[in-house]
C-alpha cells in the first residue's frame, strides 16, 4: 500500500445516529416544556437523559478523520485537531477488553507523539478481531506515515490494560477511595466500641432515675402485634405493626424477626437510647443487630486489603515503566496471593480486638508474627512478578542468551533426547498449523521421543502431533506484547520461528521455552537437514 495518497474515515450509520439525535432533542425539549408548566418531576430526568443520548449520538455522527501526505486531521463535535506526520512517532492500536462475553472488544488507533502525549483517534473503530475494513485502513495509515514520517516500531503495538503503556491513573483512583472507606470504617470503631461496653452494662430503669438519664437505662413497653409483614428480598426491611399504633405504629425487622411472631402476640420491648433494641415474646427473643466494634474493624481491614491490589497494580506499572508501551507487564496476581495470605490472619485479629491491637500483649504478638509472614510473602510476589528478559539467566542454569544458545549450537547432545522419559511443557503456537491445527496444543513433550505438540499435559503421546524441526528456524526471542492475545501469561516469552517461510510463534514460560529451544536445535532431523547430499551418499527421495 506504497501509493496510498489520502484515508478517510467516517462514522458507520451516520443517518441513523442523526435521526437518533434529532429524535432524543425532540423528546427533551418535549420533556422540559412539559416540566416548566407542571412543575419538577420525573419527565424532567427523562429529559435529561435523552438529551444526554442525543448528544452522544451527534459527537458519533459528526466525528471524521482524514489522513493525507500532510498529516492526520481529526474532527469531533467540540474540537478539531491535525498533527502532523513528523510529529508523530508511531501509531498504535488502542484495545479494550469487554467486561462482558455478550460485549466484543474494541480496537482503536492511537497516536504517540514525539513530546510523549498520546492522541485516540475518534476513528476507525472495529469491534472484532476479524474486521478487514479496520486492518485496512490501519495499514493505509502505517504506510502514509512511513512514506511522510519516520516510525519507532516495525511492528503494530497493541496497547491494553495488561501492557506497560497503559495509563494507571484509574488504579490510583481506586486504590485511593478504598483507603477512604477504610478510614472512615475505622473512624467509627471507637465510637461502637464504647456503645457495646454501655449497652452490655445497663441496668433496667427505676422511678427514681432521672428523666435526663433514662436514655442510659433500659426501658421497657408491652405491645400487641396487629399483623407482620415479611418481605423475602434481603434488601427490603420487614415490619411488626401493632395494635392501636402503641408504642408505635411499626418497627422494621429482619424477615426471619417478621416470622417469629404472629398476630396477637404479647410482646415486651426493650428501648434504650430511644431506639427498640430487643423484642421479646413468650416463644421467641429477636434482637436488632447493631454493628459490632469487630464487625466495623474487619470492614476497614477488607477495604485496606482491597486497595492493596490496586496498589500493586500502580507499583508494576512504575517498576515497568522503562518498557516499551505494548509489552505485556506480570500479573499482579501474586499480590493478591499474598492479601488473601494477610487476611487469614489480620481479619481474625481485627474482630477479636478491634480497639487493643497495640494495648494487649497477645494482640502485639499476633500481629509482629503475622506481619513477617506478610513480608515474606510480599517479597516472594516482588521476586515473581519481575521483568524477565530473554537475556537473563533461567532458571535451568543456562548461561547467555536464548537466542545465541540457539543459533550457536550445530550438533552435540544438549536438551533432553536422550532421556527415556517424556517430558510435557506448558507452551502454546499461536498460529494455525498442520501441527497445531486451530490452536490445540497447550504442552509441547520432549525426551522420549521427536518434538510434539500434544492438547494435553501427558502423561502419553495420545493426539501428539510431531513437530517439522528441519523447517524451523528462530528469528528472535522477546517478552510477550500486547498483540500476542490475553491468553499469553504475561511472564511467558514469545519465540519468533520462521517455518519455511511462514511466521510462526512459540510461547512458553523462559526456562521451558530455553529448554524447548535447546531441543530444538540439537534435534538429528534439523542436523541431518543441513547436512549437503553428496555427504549422505545421494539425493533423498
Amino acid at each position: 500500500m506504497t501509493d496510498v495518497r489520502e484515508v478517510s474515515c467516517r462514522p458507520p450509520g451516520k443517518r441513523v445516529l442523526l435521526f437518533l439525535a434529532a429524535l432524543s432533542a425532540a423528546g427533551a425539549a418535549a420533556a422540559l416544556v412539559r416540566s416548566a408548566y407542571s412543575g419538577p418531576d420525573g419527565w424532567l430526568g427523562g429529559g435529561l437523559l435523552l438529551g444526554l443520548l442525543g448528544a452522544g449520538a451527534l459527537h458519533k455522527a459528526t466525528a471524521r478523520v482524514r489522513a493525507d501526505t500532510y498529516g492526520v486531521h481529526s474532527w469531533t463535535l467540540l474540537r478539531r485537531r491535525s498533527v502532523r506526520w513528523g510529529d508523530i512517532a508511531d501509531l498504535r492500536v488502542r484495545l479494550k477488553y469487554a467486561n462482558t462475553p455478550r460485549v466484543q472488544d474494541t480496537r482503536a488507533v492511537s497516536l504517540l507523539l514525539r513530546d510523549g502525549g498520546r492522541l485516540l483517534l475518534p476513528l476507525p473503530r472495529s469491534w472484532s478481531y476479524d474486521d478487514p475494513d479496520f486492518d485496512a485502513k490501519l495499514d493505509a495509515f502505517r504506510a502514509l506515515h512511513r512514506l511522510h514520517g519516520t516510525p519507532e516500531s516495525d511492528h503494530v503495538p497493541v496497547v491494553s490494560y495488561r501492557t506497560a503503556g497503559r495509563g494507571w491513573a484509574g488504579s490510583l483512583a481506586l486504590c485511593l477511595l478504598l483507603l477512604g472507606g477504610a478510614g472512615l470504617a475505622a473512624w467509627f470503631v471507637p465510637g461502637a466500641a464504647s456503645g457495646e461496653r454501655a449497652w452490655r452494662s445497663a441496668t433496667p430503669c427505676t422511678a427514681a432515675t432521672p428523666a435526663a438519664e433514662r436514655e442510659e437505662c433500659l426501658t421497657t413497653l408491652t405491645a400487641v402485634i396487629a399483623r407482620t409483614d415479611a418481605t423475602w428480598s434481603r434488601n427490603k426491611s420487614s415490619w411488626l405493626y401493632f395494635v392501636d399504633g402503641r408504642p408505635m405504629d411499626r418497627l422494621a425487622v429482619s424477615s426471619d424477626g417478621a416470622k417469629m411472631f404472629e398476630p396477637g402476640d404479647s410482646v415486651e420491648l426493650t428501648v434504650w437510647r430511644g431506639e427498640v433494641r430487643e423484642v421479646v415474646g413468650e416463644r421467641h427473643v429477636y434482637r436488632l443487630h447493631v454493628p459490632a466494634s469487630g464487625e466495623l474493624a474487619v470492614v476497614a481491614a477488607v477495604c485496606l486489603l482491597a486497595a492493596g491490589y490496586p496498589a500493586a497494580r500502580v507499583l508494576l506499572r512504575l517498576r515497568g515503566r522503562r518498557l516499551p508501551d505494548d509489552e505485556v507487564l506480570p500479573s499482579a496476581l501474586p499480590f493478591a496471593g499474598a492479601l488473601v495470605g494477610t487476611a487469614l490472619w489480620l481479619l481474625p485479629l481485627c474482630y477479636l480486638h478491634p480497639t487493643t491491637l497495640l494495648t494487649d500483649p497477645v494482640a502485639i504478638t499476633w500481629a509482629a508474627a503475622g506481619s513477617a509472614v506478610t513480608v515474606a510473602f510480599l517479597v516472594w510476589a516482588w521476586r515473581a512478578t519481575r521483568v524477565r528478559t530473554p537475556g537473563e539467566n533461567d532458571t535451568t542454569g543456562a548461561t547467555g542468551g536464548v537466542t545465541g544458545e540457539v543459533t550457536g549450537v550445530t550438533g552435540g547432545s544438549a536438551g533432553t533426547g536422550s532421556a527415556e522419559d517424556d517430558v510435557f511443557l506448558a507452551a502454546r503456537f499461536l498460529e494455525h498449523t498442520d501441527y497445531n491445527p486451530y490452536g490445540f496444543g497447550t504442552h509441547v513433550v520432549l525426551g522420549g521421543g521427536p518434538l510434539a505438540v500434544t492438547p494435553h499435559p501427558g502423561p502419553g503421546r495420545f493426539a501428539a502431533k510431531p513437530v517439522p524441526v528441519e523447517r524451523l528456524a528462530v528469528k528472535e526471542v522477546r517478552r510477550v506484547r500486547g498483540s500476542d492475545g490475553d491468553t499469553v501469561p504475561g511472564g511467558w516469552h514469545i519465540a519468533e520461528l520462521d517455518d519455511a517461510g511462514t511466521p510462526v510463534r512459540l510461547a512458553a514460560a523462559p526456562a521451558d521455552l530455553t529448554r524447548i529451544l535447546r531441543e530444538l536445535a540439537a534435534d538429528p532431523l534439523r542436523r541431518e537437514s543441513r547436512v549437503s547430499p553428496s555427504r549422505r551418499g545421494g539425493t533423498r527421495r
